[in-house]
């Protein structure tokens, strides 16, 4: 089972489990975020796939300033 660590300041680069426990969703919902570009893409070096914890937080931080609100975005794919 892979290794969630939730605390206040996460690794600078997160697993996808790790980002998910993070920001409370599942991983699934992490790769449709990537995919409708609402989460930065990840790096993969190696066998290892991370996100930069710092291009995340930016990312969030942005949208909630512009008012972007992936929930409501989402009900019109429903």
């Amino acid at each position: 089972m892979p290794r969630t660590i939730l605390s206040p300041r996460p690794p600078s680069y997160v697993s996808k489990a790790t980002l998910a426990a993070e920001l409370d969703m599942s991983e699934s919902t992490v790769d449709s975020y990537v995919q409708r570009g609402l989460l930065p893409k990840p790096i993969k070096r190696g066998g290892s796939v991370r996100w930069c914890w710092a291009e995340v937080d930016a990312d969030l931080r942005r949208q909630t300033e512009a008012g972007a609100d992936p929930f409501m975005d989402g009900l019109s794919n429903v």
